[in-house]
């Protein structure tokens, strides 16, 4: 008899998980590429092929959406980040190069938005809002790495070369919804961080 009503639940867990992966799938793709206010519950259910009711088994509201959302691309971003690094271990100076080579290659794949914390602030002006938080924690985070591998590449003052790539970064990312794919200004992003960091560590 235990045989049968765990058989009978088993089913049952791996629905719901497919359908919160199907769903995660679905507004990260939506998210990304319209916005998340300008994006309903009605399409979130039609792209990830899944009703209402299933989507609300997992997710309590809309908000609990963006911060899955967020959540998904925070882990992708510093997989991102770490991935650059691990090109040149031990080399702090070309790593922080290559995150912004890797930038620039990245802004010109099909579909590229920009940096999607810096979009969901856009739309959510109120800094008290969850999501805005979790932006503030992602750019807190970014700053932190920026600092520590600014002083490992040896800056005379590694505070303000920190601050300088964390400005360049956001700018690359408003550039690439700006300019078009492959513009020299967004090729010439890497570059400029070069200038920067020789500037600030010498040459």
């Amino acid at each position: 008899m235990s045989e049968t009503r765990g058989a009978a639940i088993k089913p049952v867990r791996m629905q719901a998980h497919a359908a919160q992966t199907q769903i995660l799938d679905a507004i990260d793709e939506l998210f990304y590429l319209e916005g998340a206010r300008a994006v309903g519950v009605d399409a979130v259910v039609k792209r990830a092929g899944v009703n209402k009711m299933s989507l609300y088994r997992q997710f309590a509201s809309k908000d609990a959406l963006l911060l899955h959302y967020l959540a998904r691309r925070d882990e992708r971003f510093w997989g991102y980040f770490e991935g650059s690094l691990a090109k040149h271990p031990g080399k702090p100076r070309e790593q922080l190069l290559q995150f912004f080579t890797d930038v620039a290659e990245r802004a010109q794949r099909p579909g590229y938005r920009g940096c999607p914390f810096v979009n969901i602030a856009v739309e959510f002006p109120d800094p008290t809002h969850p999501v805005r938080r979790m932006v503030a924690d992602n750019k807190r985070k970014l700053m932190a790495r920026l600092l520590d591998l600014a002083t490992q590449a040896g800056a005379r003052d590694p505070q303000a070369l920190a601050n300088g790539v964390a400005l360049l970064i956001e700018g690359a990312y408003t550039a690439t919804q700006t300019y078009a794919p492959g513009h020299a200004l967004i090729a010439a992003v890497p570059q400029v961080a070069a200038h920067m960091i020789a500037a600030a560590c010498g040459n």
